[in-house]
């Protein structure tokens, strides 16, 4: 006997994996960044005798967080990146704890474009210590491929300030001492995401 097209029709919605949008995620995964300074700004003040402290970088990041059924993304994360510092620190490392958000702007494909928002707060100094501390922020926009169900992978660029408190470095130079004691600097991050997602269940 033929089958039933109803019953076929019946089954193929059965089986079909349904879109991110239906479920609410626990969202989390790491990210390889590049942290690229366009300006160190008072960190590294014209007329100074020591060379820049605070340049160009890259590191890792882990992230988690809550993916909810419609457009938004909410969660925290932590990067490490390694930087130059013309040799005046033994390893520059820069530490950010930030809290971010995204907004999806398509929900109907496996490649969804978001933006992206985040503040949080950051480190800089030599092996794991801090020289200084301030506050950090971005902007940016990304593109998330859906691999499967449960593994998204994307790209995200765009603008992060840094604002450090000043500090005198071992050269003896003053550094970030500007408006209230704060220095601020314009830098742009690229980064390659890799994420798995829980399903979390429903109320």
């Amino acid at each position: 006997m033929g089958a039933n097209p109803a019953n076929a029709a019946d089954g193929d919605h059965a089986t079909a994996t349904p879109p991110s949008s239906s479920f609410d995620y626990l969202q989390y995964g790491v990210a390889f960044a590049a942290e690229t300074v366009a300006s160190a700004g008072n960190i590294c003040p014209e007329g100074a005798v020591a060379p820049c402290i605070f340049g160009s970088g890259g590191g890792l990041g882990v992230r988690v967080g809550y993916r909810a059924r419609g457009s938004w993304y909410v969660g925290g994360a932590y990067e490490a990146s390694r930087h130059e510092s013309s040799n005046l620190l033994r390893l520059a490392i820069l530490q950010q704890l930030r809290a971010e958000s995204r907004y999806y702007l398509d929900q109907g494909s496996r490649v969804t474009p978001y933006g992206a928002f985040a503040v949080g707060a950051a480190l800089y100094g030599s092996e794991w210590g801090a020289d200084s501390g301030g506050m950090t922020a971005a902007l940016g926009a990304g593109l998330e491929l859906q691999l499967s169900r449960t593994a998204v992978v994307g790209v995200a660029a765009g603008y992060r300030p840094f604002f450090f408190r000043g500090w005198t470095d071992s050269a003896g130079q003053r550094r970030a001492d500007g408006y209230l004691g704060f220095g601020m600097a314009h830098g742009a991050f690229l980064e390659l995401i890799l994420e798995v997602r829980d399903p979390l269940p429903r109320w």
